[in-house]
């Protein structure tokens, strides 16, 4: 299939990113949909493209995570409408992790929210169709915004590693960002924002390309930079995901999940006079309590394969309690690890409960997560 590199894809619906040839060119053979866009899934091994992250560098085709960008005079009104967490401290040239919910509290995306300017801002999305939300959102709030999806791609630059390509890149002075902080840089004619951000749990850089003809060059300049540091062609890891408890819209969230079951409660803030939407929603299951929660679970059984494909019901007593969302073998823990949502009185360490893998019934037990550095050392330092 991957033979006709030019040809590759399933019609026009689906968009490729401006390294699509550029990722096949360095051994991409698989790729999933992520709003709307390829993303590169597959450069061999799973296990060796987790240990080049976590012993040097990866450089990742992450332009899915398209943006929405929103200006205007009541830009900074609107966004905070969009999120339960305060940003009334959120500097220009600051990046946070934030939620997008509904009116009933349900979580619609998990992106990072970058201020470039006093009134314009970019989401970094996950993947959903939050450019329809916020539009619609706008129509009736009474605020003057413009919404729209910017020539924005990133890549993610990944690894212990990957401080020496930047500076490499962008000199010395790169040391100095700081980690949630963004600036805005040329390479060579190329124009980006550059953030201290990533998907990994380990250090990294998150660089947004302004000009989608650019994507070659930048591909290629950033791999010729870090060939002296053993960076290598990558994905996101699902390994290094799990281990690091990070979410991954879709499997561990989703419109019927709700902050406080994920132990997001720190981006909720109830006590201020700011208003958003779900706000009285979110309030109410902070009050009530929550019936279910996500915990980490330790699976007792054979090295998975790989990461899962579907949801694995959880049981005690032979009956429901919960789902596996996210597993996969942790070669480096030498554990299968699993994030799960399960009822809450099943939630406390060290419960053991059954999962209904396929056809068989294993053995789980509720764990701390994250599973690997816990207080996120290595992504900050």
């Amino acid at each position: 299939m991957m033979e006709d590199k030019k040809n590759f894809g399933f019609g026009t619906q689906i968009r490729k990113s401006p390294y699509f040839n550029s990722t096949v060119k360095w051994g991409a053979t698989g790729f999933s949909v992520y709003n709307h866009m390829y993303i590169p899934r597959d450069f061999g091994s799973p296990e060796q493209n987790f240990w080049n992250l976590v012993n040097e560098a990866i450089l990742c085709d992450v332009a899915v995570e398209r943006q929405v960008e929103i200006t205007g005079p009541d830009a900074t009104k609107f966004i905070q409408l969009l999120t339960p967490r305060d940003l009334s401290k959120l500097s220009v040239g600051q990046c946070k992790y934030v939620l997008i919910v509904n009116n009933e509290g349900g979580i619609l995306n998990d992106p990072v929210l970058l201020r470039l300017k006093e009134n314009h801002y970019w989401l970094s999305l996950a993947d959903s169709d939050i450019l329809l939300w916020a539009q619609g959102v706008a129509v009736n709030s009474g605020l003057n915004v413009k919404i729209s999806e910017p020539d924005v791609s990133p890549l993610q630059l990944q690894g212990p590693n990957s401080g020496k390509i930047m500076e490499a890149l962008f000199g010395e002075s790169i040391n100095d960002l700081k980690y949630y902080w963004l600036r805005e840089l040329d390479l060579d004619g190329i124009p980006l924002i550059v953030s201290r951000t990533g998907w990994s749990s380990e250090r990294g850089y998150e660089l947004y390309l302004r000009d989608g003809s650019k994507g070659d060059q930048l591909w290629e300049k950033i791999m010729a930079a870090g060939k002296p540091h053993g960076l290598k062609p990558g994905h996101t890891s699902s390994i290094r995901r799990i281990e690091g408890g990070m979410l991954s819209y879709h499997a561990d969230a989703d419109i019927n999940t709700n902050p406080y079951e994920l132990n997001l409660g720190r981006l909720v803030n109830l006590d201020t006079d700011i208003n958003f939407i779900g706000k009285d929603a979110l309030q109410k299951i902070n009050t009530d309590g929550i019936k279910r929660k996500q915990v980490g679970v330790i699976l007792d059984c054979e090295p998975l394969a790989g990461p899962n494909t579907t949801f694995w019901e959880i049981l005690k007593d032979n009956q429901q309690v919960g789902k596996i969302t996210s597993a996969v073998y942790s070669p480096r823990l030498k554990q299968n690890i699993a994030l799960a949502m399960v009822s809450i009185n099943q939630s406390e360490i060290g419960t053991v409960l059954d999962v209904k893998m396929n056809d068989k019934i294993i053995k789980a037990t509720v764990a701390e997560k994250p599973f690997y550095d816990p207080k996120k050392k290595l992504a900050s330092s």
